[in-house]
This record gives structure tokens, C-alpha cells and sequence, in this order.
């Protein structure tokens, strides 16, 4: 175990000097130096620039929404300093450090590693986490979940390359041998998708950061994410040296608001509250009913040219027609509009879960994606307009831009687009250059487009028009 904690630091060490001298430049002599920015420059300015990385623990856009753990937790922080917060996005940890000093960001608002050696350029501060990595599993029938390290003797574990792979390798070596280690190379394949995979009943094992196991979990309420194989690792945001005065109101802020509501909340929608709608038959076969909202869905419908019973298949994959349903992500109503888009369409304040009102109101939206996706052929928008409705318009414009570099057709879906929308949870896709919107876990949404047109066609084959 020290030599690990010896290999890990000597890591550490090396990714400081990366970030240093590599992805920061270094100082050269007579370099101009950053501009003194601290507590007081900031409240002068009105504004916090908050840096960080996309992940779906940190930072990402959801229906046209900024949204994160860290992102809400920044939120908070500027809240309490009176100021507006603005998010600039690097791409890796080297990148990360480089803005910061240089000047171009305040905070990094991402699960920076401890390392002393890190001191002279960087102030740990502010939210603090202890990490872990863990096994996912997911028993099922009278399978058990393993609880000891020692069980993983004889098991096929799956892992991406890199420190989960490494982790493993130490870990057999420690226990013997015995560990079935299988390297998942694939660029298509992330830790989240062997996750699904884990929790589809398609692999056993696989292994992930606390956090990251704990999110997914929300998803796939059967995973047990409780074992881990690692030593704990603290990690925490991070400001300049120079900015003594913001470190100590970060940390301050932290140490208070760690016991808040608003910090409860955050933890709770990200890392508890569960994220799986659970789904009712047809209401009535007998009676040719959908739902008790038929009319209304037969009202709107021909606004948008839509068949009735697309747009119900539609309310029923975003909230089970519950007219009280609230997602994790703050979509309400009957068709789960988030509220600056229902406000956007014309929605009374306070009628969020008013039926006519959400109906109307998405249906408006529908309109405005329609005209989005003018130049996709007619047969294929739908499928469009539903991802678009369900993820934003952003992430599908980035999917479509990612399928025509890489040699696909962006206006055709199945095999095409949606392929690429699924790749945008994997760095090498979220962070290319055509992409504007960021980290997207894409999966959500290609199972809604599925289920909806294929609940669509058996709403067609049951109920009459």
C-alpha cells in the first residue's frame, strides 16, 4: 500500500509539471503576470468566473439549461458574495490550471486531486470531497453482491483504460491473482456505458469514482455501488495563490452552507433522488382511450400536423400523464417543460401543472423545433423534433455536426445521428471541435425517441384516430 501512495504521488507530480509547464506555458521571464484578482476585484465586478470540465457531476446543459453539481453549488457561492456567475469550460486538467493562472477564471469548481506539491501556484478551498473508486454491480435472483475485495477472485471485471485498468492490476497482484481484468479499448464505450451495461444484466463488473457510481445509480435503481477497492482521495476546487481573501470566503462558505437546503437539494437531485419514471398500461383498450387527456391531445395535435397519438405518446414517455410530475432536472407537468421554456411559450405563471396549459405550451415548442429542423426530410424530423424536445435543441445540432464529419448522413437518425448523440457522454466526442454544447449523456434521450415511436405504432394499431 505505500508503494501505491508513493506511485500516486509521483503521479500527482508529474500532472502539476504537465499542467505547469505544458498545458500552462510556464512563466517566462518578463511575462506580463496575471492580474491581481481577489476577493475585492471580483464584488467590484459584479461577476465570479467559475472554471471547470463537463462531466455529469460537474457541468452540462439539459433542455437549454446550465446545470451540474458543482454548477449549482458555484451558483450558490456567488449568491452569497452578491455577484452573477459566469462558466468557462476547458477541456482537460492541464487546461484547467492554465486558465486559472492566467487569469482567464477566478474559481475551478471541479474535484481538483490534493497534492502539496500544488501549493505555490494553487489554494485548495471550497468544496471539499473524499473519492473513492468502487465496484458497480447489479445482483440479481440469488446472486449476492460481493462485499469484500477478496470475492472479485474468479469474477470478469470490465474497465476502461487508465486508472481503473491500473487499479485492478495492483489489486490482483495484492490479492494473488485470480481477477478477471478485461480492458475495454473501444473509443465508443465509456465508464458510463459499462455502467448500463452492468445494470442491463450484459456484464458483471465494472469500476468508477464514488460519485460518478453514485449518479448512475439514480438511473439504475438495482446497482449496488458499495464496495471499494481504492484508498480514499481528497479533492477539492481551487483559486490562485494569489487570491488569499477568495479562498477563505470560498472555504467559509463551504463550511456553512454544507448543512443548507439549497446544498441538501443539490446533493439530493444529483446523487439520490431517482431519475426512472414508472410507467402505467394504455387507460382503456375497451373504450379506444389513451388517457384522460385524449381531447386535449386531439385539440393540438393538428397544430403541428401531428397525429393525436404521436403527441400522446410523447406525454406519456416524459411523465406517465401525471400532471403533477416533477423531474430530477425541475420539468414539470403533463409534458415536462422546464419553466423558462414553458414561461418562453406563453405560459401562465403557476400553471405548470395545468393540462390545456402544458399541452399548449409544447406544442408551441414543437412548432419552434419544427422550423429548427426545416432541412431534415419530412419522414425523418419527427425523430428530431423528439430528441431535440426532450435533450435541446443544442445537443442534437452537435450530434448532426459530429455525424457529417464523421462520414455519416446528418439529416437521417436511426444509425446516423442518434449514434453520435449516444457518443456525446465520451470526451473524445463532447470536447471536438464542432461541438458547442458540451458533455450530453445521450442515452436518456435516444431511449425516448425509441419508446415513444414505438409506443406511437401501437397506439396506432389499438386506438382509432
Amino acid at each position: 500500500m505505500t508503494t501505491l501512495r508513493a506511485i500516486h504521488a509521483k503521479l500527482c507530480v508529474l500532472l502539476l509539471l504537465a499542467c505547469c509547464l505544458a498545458g500552462c506555458g510556464g512563466w517566462k521571464h518578463g511575462a506580463p503576470s496575471p492580474p491581481v484578482r481577489d476577493l475585492q476585484q471580483i464584488r467590484d465586478s459584479g461577476e465570479l468566473v467559475m472554471l471547470t470540465l463537463y462531466s455529469s457531476t460537474t457541468y452540462f446543459i439539459y433542455r437549454g439549461q446550465e446545470m451540474g453539481f458543482h454548477y449549482e453549488l458555484a451558483q450558490q457561492f456567488a449568491k452569497s458574495l452578491g455577484v452573477d456567475l459566469r462558466v468557462e469550460v476547458a477541456r482537460s486538467v492541464p487546461e484547467l490550471c492554465r486558465k486559472l493562472l492566467s487569469g482567464q477564471g477566478d474559481l475551478i469548481a471541479y474535484n481538483l486531486p490534493f497534492n502539496k506539491d500544488w501549493t505555490d501556484s494553487l489554494t485548495y478551498c471550497g468544496a471539499e470531497r473524499i473519492t473513492h473508486q468502487v465496484v458497480v454491480q447489479c445482483p440479481r435472483g440469488r446472486t449476492k453482491a460481493l462485499r469484500d475485495v477478496t470475492e472479485l477472485v474468479g469474477k470478469d471485471v470490465y474497465v476502461k483504460p487508465g486508472k481503473y485498468y491500473h487499479r485492478l492490476l495492483n489489486l490482483d497482484q495484492e490479492l494473488g491473482g485470480g481477477i478477471h481484468i478485461h480492458e475495454v479499448t473501444s473509443d465508443s464505450i465509456g465508464v458510463e456505458d459499462l455502467i448500463a451495461q452492468v445494470a442491463q444484466g450484459r456484464m458483471a463488473y465494472t469500476v468508477a469514482d464514488d460519485d460518478i457510481a453514485r449518479l448512475n445509480a439514480t438511473y439504475y435503481p438495482g446497482l449496488d455501488v458499495r464496495l471499494a477497492i481504492s484508498f480514499d482521495q481528497r479533492s477539492s476546487w481551487a483559486v490562485r495563490a494569489s487570491s488569499p481573501q477568495l479562498a477563505e470566503a470560498a472555504t467559509a462558505w463551504y463550511r456553512d452552507n454544507e448543512a443548507s437546503p439549497a446544498y441538501a437539494a443539490s446533493m439530493k437531485r444529483y446523487f439520490e433522488q431517482s431519475k426512472a419514471v414508472a410507467y402505467s398500461p394504455i387507460l382503456s383498450l375497451r373504450e379506444g382511450k389513451i388517457s384522460l387527456y385524449d381531447d386535449l391531445f386531439k385539440e393540438y395535435a393538428p397544430q403541428i400536423g401531428w397525429d393525436w397519438r404521436l403527441l400522446a405518446s410523447l406525454a406519456y414517455t416524459e411523465s406517465n400523464f401525471d400532471t403533477t410530475a416533477v423531474s430530477w432536472a425541475g420539468a414539470r407537468g403533463l409534458m415536462q417543460l422546464m419553466p423558462r421554456t414553458a414561461r418562453a411559450m406563453g405560459m401562465p405563471e403557476g400553471k405548470e401543472h395545468n393540462a390545456e396549459e402544458s399541452v399548449k405550451a409544447a406544442v408551441a415548442y414543437i412548432k419552434i423545433l419544427m422550423r429548427s429542423f426545416k432541412d431534415v426530410p419530412e419522414e425523418e424530423r419527427p425523430y428530431f423534433v423528439l430528441a431535440a424536445y426532450n435533450s435541446g435543441i443544442g445537443h442534437i445540432q452537435d450530434a448532426m455536426a459530429l455525424a457529417g464529419k464523421y462520414g455519416k448522413d446528418k439529416h437521417v437518425w436511426k444509425d446516423n445521428v442518434e449514434k453520435y448523440l449516444m457518443l456525446k457522454s465520451h470526451e473524445e466526442y463532447f470536447n471536438d471541435s464542432v461541438c458547442k454544447f458540451g458533455y450530453f449523456r445521450g442515452v436518456e434521450t435516444y431511449d425516448l425517441v425509441k419508446e415513444t415511436i414505438e409506443r406511437f405504432e401501437q397506439y396506432k394499431k389499438k386506438i382509432a384516430q
